[in-house]
């Protein structure tokens, strides 16, 4: 296997020119959420010459490539669209100048997450020149929508397509670290129902905005005692918008609403969760939901799902978790030690709902995810290619 190894490496860094400037193409393509039609059209463009077996978009949008046609079913994920700049003024640099200089790809969707897409898409190069991986099936999806609902696309991919693979690697940036968990989320709306009455009489009403307030203090209180897990950290709950509404700004207000973004750490559930929230309110005129998903894709298809991205980690013990310690080795010479995501992933559906094997490699820092000035290494790029032709190249070793 040294020699495939020694060849993976190599590859990996003869085309590193090749992987920054695909990054750079797709960086240059604006993608935010429900509007990736572009940037789709230039990944399925990118694995067509790399010379895929197969190159799909399903309904929903998902690019879908594939590389043999084995038994045992491995897919790499990245999700191709991008959260807005936010206000110009805090970048240095043109977010979408794609531009390559001093050992970085500059711009939005650098690291989050164009840049494993770029990486996978030189990886299946790898696997198509050496005959790797010729005997299982690997399936390499820019998936879509991931930054307005989290695992929406792999609902999809699962369900709809009938992909189910055997594991996944969320190309996710990791600091070109091995993750294998994180905490999972839930949004939940507080609604509270008041009685208005003229503001000169305030007392002849129910201020819906003094329930919510009085609530939210204890929303305040209730994320000091949530659980901590040792790997993944402690659970969180935060407001992140209120609205009210009244008759006029000359009464009392009728209605108020808080949204509530809740952080579940390992062993707490939609359940517990919600649970919680209703003994907090409990006595107010008021109601707790957990909310939904539902918009049209690029494509013109409508999806969706409840809001509730499962907790999910993997036992450092598990077979797919020891292949990728032992790919990671192989490129990098050294023992790994994983780690976790901060933010939520795709893997909240793939492992959390569906119980299917997740790791995750990725270029780039995470600390660059959703920030001004993005951009990730072109060597980062590189070892992220060589890793995951070396986990196919692992896994074809091991039964």
């Amino acid at each position: 296997m040294n020699e495939y190894n020694k060849l993976i490496i190599s590859l990996s860094e003869k085309y590193r020119e090749n992987t920054a400037a695909n990054l750079s193409r797709l960086v240059r393509i604006k993608s935010m959420s429900g509007k990736e039609a572009e940037v789709a059209a230039a990944l399925k463009s990118m694995m067509e010459e790399e010379g895929f077996d197969e190159v799909f978009t399903d309904p929903l949008g998902n690019v879908v490539g594939r590389i043999g046609n084995g038994k045992k079913k491995v897919a790499f994920d990245g999700h191709i669209d991008t959260v807005d700049t936010g206000s110009l003024s805090n970048w240095s640099f043109d977010p979408f100048s794609g531009e390559i200089k001093d050992g970085y790809v500059y711009g939005r969707g650098s690291v989050d997450q164009k840049g494993g897409v770029a990486s996978f898409v030189t990886a299946g190069r790898i696997l198509k020149e050496t005959g790797l991986g010729k005997d299982m099936t690997v399936h390499f999806v820019g998936s879509v929508m991931e930054e307005d609902c989290d695992g929406l696309c792999w609902k999809y991919i699962i369900e709809e397509d009938g992909i189910k693979p055997d594991v996944v690697v969320s190309t996710e940036p990791t600091n070109l670290n091995l993750y294998i968990g994180q905490r999972g989320r839930m949004e939940i709306a507080v609604e509270f129902f008041g009685l208005s009455a003229h503001g000169s009489a305030p007392e002849r009403g129910d201020n819906a905005i003094y329930m919510a307030s009085r609530a939210a203090l204890k929303v305040e209180k209730l994320n000091e005692s949530l659980p901590s897990d040792p790997f993944l950290g402690k659970g969180s709950v935060t407001i992140s918008e209120i609205v009210s509404g009244s008759p006029s700004l000359c009464a009392v207000a009728d209605y108020a609403r808080i949204h509530l973004d809740r952080r579940l750490t390992w062993g707490e559930t939609k359940k517990s969760a919600l649970d919680e929230i209703t003994a907090l309110i409990r006595g107010m005129k008021a109601k707790a939901c957990i909310l939904s998903y539902k918009e049209k894709a690029y494509t013109g298809l409508e999806y969706g799902m409840e809001k509730y991205y499962p907790t999910w980690k993997m036992p450092e013990e598990h077979f797919y978790v020891n292949a990728g310690k032992e790919a990671f080795n192989r490129v990098f010479k050294k023992e790994s030690r994983p780690g976790k995501w901060t933010f939520s992933t795709n893997g909240v559906v793939i492992n959390g709902v569906y119980g299917i094997p997740v790791i995750g490699f990725g270029p780039g820092n995470e600390i660059f995810a959703h920030a001004p000035d993005e951009k990730v290494p072109v060597d980062d790029l590189v070892s992220a290619s060589a890793f995951y032709a070396a986990f196919i190249a692992t896994l074809s070793e091991r039964k």
